[in-house]
């Protein structure tokens, strides 16, 4: 039995015994239910105060009987509290609280409900890409991973608003949907949608009906982890050069040339400059794609096309060059 049940079986014991004790003196000594109440407590703590009133033969056997209960029960409460504060408990109750209060004060993060298989994937590669993450999920067995992992995170279903909210879902920026249900992930995105409507709704589904009312649902992005495989096997057999660069290039893969989005700041250093000039001045480093405003995103821009305030730019290049044009899109430094 883990110390925190030990605490509570003790305290019902000892709450179990003073209404026993009380009733027994009031049926034995006839006392009033304050002074058997008064009789039977400084009893069990044996703290020796004066008696409510001289005790008969039978009083006093009972007394003592309460005596030998009491004591014996105060001190598996007391060992169980102490076992409970060495191994860390009360500890990890003051952590979950601090860590609770850290969440309520978290903007632009992304919620991920569901660690299971899909949702622990991108839960880790947010986290790699430095995003902040708050994991929600249902089963508590999987709490002590999600504590190795660092993640902010609360035990819990996604179905209830109130524990959408504790994840701070008005201030997120984006939200993850990746439950192993259908109807549980269309019903959370549109809690979700309600909640949020600027939120950006990332969802999983398992069928193609799934797609369809996550979509109606208010999803921004709903895709189906086994329709992505089918199409990326296939790829891979027609396609396979393409497929093993994709591999390659695509964050987290764990080599030196890496895929990006880099969003451009008011303050940036590249507001004004040319695609061109931004390639010359950075080495190993290419623009492939410009998304500006509600536009459809422009695949190789021309190398002319200057750069403005909110343009999201898509880079390829060496990790070292992606940084250097990340910190220049959001402050004055030279790319």
């Amino acid at each position: 039995m883990n110390p925190g049940r030990r605490v509570a079986v003790g305290v019902a014991i000892v709450a179990a015994l003073t209404l026993i004790g009380s009733a027994g003196y009031m049926l034995i000594e006839r006392m009033s239910f304050i002074d058997a109440i008064y009789m039977t407590v400084i009893t069990i703590t044996t703290v020796g105060y004066q008696e409510v009133k001289p005790l008969d033969t039978a009083g006093r056997v009972f007394t003592m009987a309460i005596i030998f209960v009491g004591v014996g029960t105060a001190y598996y409460v007391f060992a169980a509290v102490t076992e409970a504060v060495v191994g860390g408990q009360l500890r990890e109750f003051v952590g979950k609280s601090a860590m609770n209060r850290r969440i309520q004060q978290l903007t632009g993060h992304v919620i991920v409900c569901g660690y299971g298989r899909f949702g622990r994937i991108v839960a880790d590669q947010l986290k790699r890409d430095r995003h902040t993450v708050v994991v929600v999920e249902q089963n508590p067995a999987l709490e002590p991973e999600l504590a190795r992992g660092e993640f902010y995170y609360l035990i819990g279903s996604a179905l209830e608003p109130e524990l959408l909210e504790h994840a701070g879902v008005r201030t997120a920026s984006d939200i993850v949907v990746a439950t192993a249900s259908d109807p549980d992930n269309v019903f959370i995105s549109l809690s979700v949608r309600s909640m949020n409507p600027k939120i950006r709704i990332h969802a999983r589904a398992e069928t193609e009906a799934g797609l369809r009312h996550l979509e109606l649902a208010g999803a921004d992005r709903a895709m189906s982890s086994y329709q992505f495989s089918a199409y990326r096997i296939a790829a891979a057999i027609a396609r396979p050069s393409v497929v093993d660069f994709l591999s390659l290039v695509l964050p987290g893969s764990g080599e030196d040339v890496s895929l990006e989005e880099v969003a451009v700041g008011k303050d940036s250093s590249l507001v004004a400059r040319t695609i061109g000039e931004i390639e010359n001045a950075s080495a190993r480093l290419r623009v492939i794609g410009l998304k500006r405003g509600p536009d459809p995103i422009s695949i190789v821009p021309d190398a002319a096309t200057a750069i403005e305030i909110g343009d999201l730019l898509v880079v390829i290049g060496s990790r070292q060059s992606l940084e250097r044009i990340a910190e220049s899109a959001q402050n004055g430094a030279k790319g």
